[in-house]
């Protein structure tokens, strides 16, 4: 195996276990003192200082960038979209939010792309989102004795799926790179939630146990906000995107084991079950598996 090939899977594995386990975080967090306009504090204000260098080069109005797509990649991807994630992590576990997000990207993702592109759905992709919503409806089914504490959250957790699905077709003709879109997406976000912290301020970040938001600064700001997108980017250029997508798939199971270990949720065979389902789905739907066997095809041809 190929140094090019091993450095690509392993930060691919990486992108996988950091998005689940900010997931974890974000979780473990509202159950602190922390609560979701903190916890966007750190998610946003860490990476939005850190890359304020890059920022000054780009500028908040990115030359060429429409207004109404800066504002798209804004609602998808930036605050928007924490609070919905850090909100939901306050009524449902983090297993639902691996579920449910996970699986709902690629859903409305196509959905998006059909409605927009006018691509077509079929073959592998098509088989893969039918996996999806059949994982998620063993899921919704599983969970149905909790439905009335949980069902908040689950509806918040697919509702930032629809968001990042949003940021996702909107990202692919920016003309961003991914160090610049985040650099401009996390100063907006910081710039929109400096109205709320005037109004509501943040005082637990001041109140909290220093353990608390030392945790949540590494989880949120530096390892998710900074370091998920480097080692995602590193997948892609080694893998490609497609491929690089596939590390998706790893987030439901990994997420679901990752939360049982460290915050004691209960583990039942439905949830396994529904995060095996929505695994498979997410590698059928992101298209990869499908340009593989095509390129094998044309090889013994």
């Amino acid at each position: 195996m190929n140094r090019k090939l091993v450095i690509g899977l392993l930060a691919a594995l990486a992108a996988a276990l950091i998005g689940s386990g900010w997931q974890i975080a974000s979780r473990h967090g509202v159950t602190t003192r922390l609560g979701p306009l903190e916890l966007a504090v750190l998610r946003y204000g860490i990476p939005a200082l850190v890359l304020l260098p890059l920022l000054r080069r780009t500028g908040l109005f990115p030359v060429g960038l429409p207004r109404r797509q800066l504002g798209l990649l804004v609602l998808g991807g930036g605050l928007p979209f924490g609070l919905l994630v850090l909100a939901g992590a306050q009524w449902a576990p983090a297993a639902h939010m691996g579920v449910f997000m996970a699986g709902s990207v690629p859903l409305f993702t196509a959905l998006g792309a059909r409605l927009v592109h006018g691509e077509r759905i079929s073959g592998l992709r098509l088989a893969g989102l039918l996996l999806i919503a059949g994982g998620m409806a063993v899921f919704g089914t599983s969970s149905f004795a909790d439905a009335a504490q949980t069902w908040r959250g689950d509806l918040l957790f697919v509702l930032a799926a629809m968001l990042w699905a949003v940021y996702t077709l909107v990202f692919r003709g920016s003309g961003l790179t991914p160090w610049q879109g985040v650099a401009v997406i996390n100063a907006w976000s910081l710039l929109l939630l400096s109205p709320l912290l005037l109004i509501f301020g943040a005082p637990r970040l001041l109140s909290a146990p220093w353990t608390d938001v030392a945790w949540q600064a590494l989880g949120q700001g530096v390892v998710a906000g900074l370091l998920g997108l480097v080692t995602y980017m590193i997948a892609i250029a080694r893998l490609g995107a497609a491929h690089a997508s596939l590390s998706a798939a790893l987030v439901p199971i990994s997420t679901a084991l990752g939360a049982a270990w460290l915050l004691a949720e209960p583990l039942g065979a439905g949830t396994l079950v529904a995060s095996v389902l929505v695994a498979g789905g997410v590698a059928l739907a992101s298209g990869a598996l499908g340009r593989q066997a095509r390129h094998r095809q044309k090889e013994g041809v």
